[in-house]
C-alpha cells in the first residue's frame, strides 16, 4: 500500500523565489535563510519520495473572487508555473500523479470532505517556492506533485481543526491506494506576517515558535486556535498556518522532528520550517 512517511512545513514567501531565480542566495541578507535549508535538501535527496502532496494557497492566479473553493485538489497530468505579473518562474513543469490524486478525491469525498476537483490549473509561488527550497534548481522536480489548494485569502477560511481532520482523511486515502508509494506531504505558508494597513510588517517570534513547538508535540492544542487569534497574534496573513495542520493531521500522532529552522525576516515575513517523520 502507499504510505505517508514524512511531512514538511515551509513558508512560501514570493521574494524567496526571486532571490533563488536571480542568484542572490549568497548575498548577506539572504544567506542565513538559505543556510537553514541546506540540510533539508540533503534530506529530500536521501528520502527520494515517490510523490509529494503540496498543501498551499493560490494567490489569485488559478482562482479569483469569482470562484473560491475551500479545498481544491489538482488531478491533472501536469501543472504549469503561473505568471504572477512578471512572467512564470524559471522552474520545471510540475508533473502530477493523477491516479493517486483521483483516488484521494474519491476517498476524501466519500469521507464527507467536499473537494473541488481541478483538471487544469497553473501553480504559483505558494507551491513552487517550497519545492525550490527543498529540491534546489533541478532540470525536473524529483517526483510527481499533487497540489492541494486551501482558501486562506477570502473570508471565511476553514478552521484549523477542519484542516487537521482533512489531513487525517488524506492519510486514510493514501493508505488505501493499491500501489507501493512513499509519500511526503508539505504544509506551506506563514509564519507571522501582515502585508497591509497599520500593522504592516508585524512579526511575532514568540507565537511562531510556540506554534512550531505545539505542532510537533501537542497538535490537538493548535487545532483549537480561533481565526481571531491568528489575526491578533500572527497578522492578517498568519491564517496561512492552518495549512500546516493538514500536513500534521496526515502524520502519526507521534513524530520525530528531523530539522527545524526559523528566520526573521524574509522580505516582511517570518520564515518557519520543520521536517517531521513518523516514528514507526
Amino acid at each position: 500500500m502507499a504510505e505517508i512517511i514524512a511531512g514538511v512545513a515551509c513558508s512560501h514567501v514570493p521574494a524567496i523565489g526571486v532571490a533563488i531565480d536571480q542568484g542572490k542566495t549568497d548575498e548577506p541578507y539572504w544567506q542565513p535563510l538559505f543556510q537553514g535549508f541546506e540540510r533539508s535538501r540533503e534530506w529530500m535527496s536521501e528520502l527520494k519520495p515517490d510523490v509529494a502532496i503540496v498543501v498551499y494557497n493560490d494567490h489569485a492566479t488559478a482562482f479569483s473572487l469569482e470562484m473560491i473553493p475551500t479545498f481544491a485538489l489538482g488531478c491533472a497530468d501536469a501543472f504549469l508555473p503561473a505568471d504572477e505579473g512578471w512572467g512564470p518562474r524559471p522552474v520545471p513543469l510540475v508533473q502530477g500523479h493523477p491516479e493517486l490524486a483521483w483516488h484521494i478525491a474519491q476517498s476524501v469525498i466519500l469521507d464527507e470532505f467536499d473537494l473541488t476537483i481541478v483538471n487544469r490549473m497553473e501553480v504559483d509561488h505558494g507551491l513552487t517556492v517550497p519545492l525550490s527550497l527543498m529540491c534546489g534548481q533541478p532540470d525536473a522536480w524529483p517526483c510527481p506533485v499533487i497540489p492541494l489548494c486551501v482558501n486562506v485569502v477570502q473570508y471565511p477560511p476553514p478552521t484549523g481543526n477542519r484542516c487537521f481532520n482533512l489531513g487525517k482523511a488524506i492519510r486514510r486515502a493514501v493508505q488505501s491506494f493499491d500501489q507501493d508509494l512513499r509519500v511526503v506531504i508539505f504544509g506551506t505558508g506563514g509564519m507571522s506576517h501582515q502585508l497591509q494597513a497599520q500593522r504592516a510588517g508585524l512579526i511575532n517570534p514568540v507565537f511562531d515558535n510556540r506554534f512550531m513547538d505545539d505542532l510537533v508535540s501537542h497538535p490537538e492544542s493548535v487545532t483549537r486556535i480561533p481565526h481571531v487569534d491568528y489575526l491578533r497574534e500572527a497578522g492578517s496573513e498568519g491564517i496561512e498556518l492552518v495549512m500546516w495542520l493538514v500536513m500534521r493531521g496526515a502524520l502519526d500522532d507521534e513524530v520525530r522532528q528531523m530539522h527545524r529552522h526559523y528566520h526573521v525576516p524574509a522580505s516582511n515575513t517570518a520564515v518557519g520550517h520543520l521536517i517531521l517523520e513518523n516514528v514507526r
